[in-house]
């Protein structure tokens, strides 16, 4: 996958690492949330918040894109599956893969991150590739007969509706309701603010160039062919191809209540990941000046 980024701003590896860092505590933090929630049915249709998409949509805008979104994807597996007792194996490849493909995308679609439009467009772009790539898997799934259908047994043809409606409430409510409109009060208020206390340069702006001139035919071919890996893994794990799957008993002891544990740790890390970042960028400050001072 390209590194190419939507404008000049570089990063060092130890930078690139904090941003992987910071997403995975942050989005797994906002995943862990979805779980207190609740969740409503009308007959065959599910009303919930998947995930709160404007988390990971903030990070890839203000930070390197490939990198957020990479620590987004994982974050989410770590937090919201692997520490929760419900981390199902080959079955995570495909949620890694579409979160990963989704957000970098959206990413890449911002040239400046002031611009409400753009940010408008790439909230509801990350989210509605997600559930597209979400919606392939479940109807090839149930056509190739390795899941059975809930809807309407016997007409295969009903899951293409079920996910056709569940693609279009989840983007509304995950891209839209928490996506679009947490994204646009939050992004220009943290721009240009958040970065240098972490050692890093703002995104430049790049209001000139074309949106689609960052997704390349390159990007293109890897989206098609990640997708692909995704849906031979989610296929593999409805086989009863038991692979890394993690879902001990001993938590059911715990009730409800545990999941504040990894609640917990994700803001520790998230908290200790902006206090280190903090401090190196205040001693390098300081570094500079007694430089310049000494030169002078």
């Amino acid at each position: 996958m390209s590194e190419r980024l939507t404008n000049k701003t570089e990063y060092t590896q130890s930078q690139k690492m904090m941003i992987f860092i910071l997403a995975m505590s942050l989005n797994g933090l906002a995943n862990l949330f979805t779980e207190l929630l609740p969740e409503f049915e009308i007959g065959p249709v599910d009303i919930s918040i998947k995930y709160m998409a404007f988390v990971p949509v903030i990070l890839v805008i203000l930070f390197h894109p490939l990198y957020a979104a990479l620590g987004a994807s994982v974050g989410g597996i770590i937090f919201g599956s692997l520490l929760l007792g419900d981390f199902s194996g080959l079955g995570e490849v495909e949620g890694f893969l579409q979160i990963t493909l989704a957000m970098y995308i959206a990413g890449l679609l911002v040239r400046d991150p002031t611009n409400k439009t753009q940010i408008t467009f790439a909230a509801i772009i990350g989210v509605a590739i997600d559930q597209l790539l979400g919606a392939i898997v479940d109807i090839g799934k149930v056509w190739y007969g390795v899941e059975a259908l809930e809807a309407v047994p016997g007409l295969p043809e009903s899951i293409v509706v079920m996910e056709a409606v569940d693609l279009v409430t989840n983007t509304i409510i995950s891209g839209v309701l928490f996506g679009v409109i947490p994204a646009l009060y939050l992004i220009p208020r943290l721009y240009g603010k958040i970065e240098p206390l972490m050692g890093m340069n703002p995104r430049d702006k790049n209001e000139n160039g074309s949106i689609m001139e960052f997704i390349s035919i390159r990007l293109i071919v890897i989206t098609i062919f990640l997708s692909f890996v995704g849906l031979v893994a989610e296929f593999t794990a409805e086989m009863d191809i038991d692979f890394a799957v993690w879902k001990p008993g001993f938590l059911d002891q715990f009730g409800d209540g545990f999941i504040w544990l990894p609640i917990s740790m994700a803001i520790m890390i998230a908290a200790a990941v902006i206090v280190i970042a903090v401090k190196v960028t205040s001693k390098s400050k300081k570094a500079k000046k007694d430089d310049e001072k000494c030169s002078a």
